[in-house]
């Protein structure tokens, strides 16, 4: 039986296990899973390019906190009209529901001051730092399988996942089979991934790219994924003109990283015409 056909008939539980009155959540083991190989990763990136350890220990530290608490409170917003009659599930953040658009904004803030602290270039450290985002995404969204709340619409293609009930939106009730959006999100992460890890090789042996378009470059690809994967989605967000506002959120991102990604590059090769002028 492949991979997909197992998704097809397996129910997941979001317990991994249980033991006494402490119990630990598939979404709790994939996140943190996610946390420490992405540090390990952006720790082995900062070795080729002779940035010292501690410099991305300390950074990863701030870094955790202030993309969790950011993924929820945007998380927090887009579902406000749930939360407000659930005041005391904001903070059960092991149940699930963390928004990466939040996440983004708060890390990307957390390294603007940082950097800024410590005298180190932003766009240097950020682009250290997307190819461990997009693996962490890729496993992360694992998560939210176990826990049944990324999902499309109902489907019959084989590699469709059963939905418990109670996480069924009432409209499809009568449905049993979904779309797993979770594994077209883990899909692409994974591919961006594998995208800058090979774009990290050719800047060390070739330098043909500059290391800070890479923060850019992760930002478009993956504002263009979770575009399209929210034409998937039916989990609840406002809408405005036809389109969710993620998908707003991933259009401005889109057109902010092509400017900054021109911008970025036109200065250097301007730089290296003054150069040899």
């Amino acid at each position: 039986m492949s991979t997909l056909n197992f998704l097809h008939y397996f129910h997941p539980n979001p317990i991994l296990f249980s033991f006494g009155p402490f119990t630990i959540f598939w979404y709790g083991f994939f996140m943190v899973s996610a946390m420490m190989l992405g540090i390990m990763l952006t720790l082995r990136l900062a070795k080729l390019y002779k940035i010292k350890e501690e410099t991305i220990i300390d950074l990863s530290f701030w870094l955790i906190i202030n993309a969790i608490i950011g993924a929820r409170f945007y998380h927090i917003i887009l579902q406000f009209s749930y939360y407000k009659s659930h005041l005391l599930e904001i903070p059960m953040i092991w149940k699930g529901g963390i928004a990466i658009h939040g996440a983004i904004l708060f890390g990307f803030l957390t390294i603007v001051y940082f950097a800024k602290k410590n005298q180190l270039s932003f766009s240097k450290i950020s682009a250290l730092i997307v190819p461990s985002l997009a693996l962490g995404q890729s496993i992360g969204r694992w998560g939210n399988y176990f826990n049944q709340e990324l999902f499309g619409g109902p489907t019959n293609l084989p590699w469709g996942i059963p939905i418990n009930s109670l996480y069924r939106p009432p409209q499809f009730a009568n449905d049993t089979y979904f779309h797993p959006a979770f594994l077209y999100e883990s899909i692409g992460n994974f591919i961006i991934f594998l995208i800058l890890i090979f774009l990290n090789y050719l800047i060390l042996k070739y330098k043909k790219i500059k290391l800070e378009s890479l923060t850019f470059i992760y930002l478009f690809l993956y504002s263009l994924l979770r575009f399209c994967t929210e034409f998937i989605r039916i989990d609840q967000s406002p809408t405005f003109f036809g389109l969710r506002a993620p998908q707003w959120v991933s259009i401005f991102i889109i057109l902010f990283s092509i400017y900054y990604f021109i911008r970025n590059n036109s200065k250097n090769r301007l730089e290296k015409k003054e150069a040899l002028c």
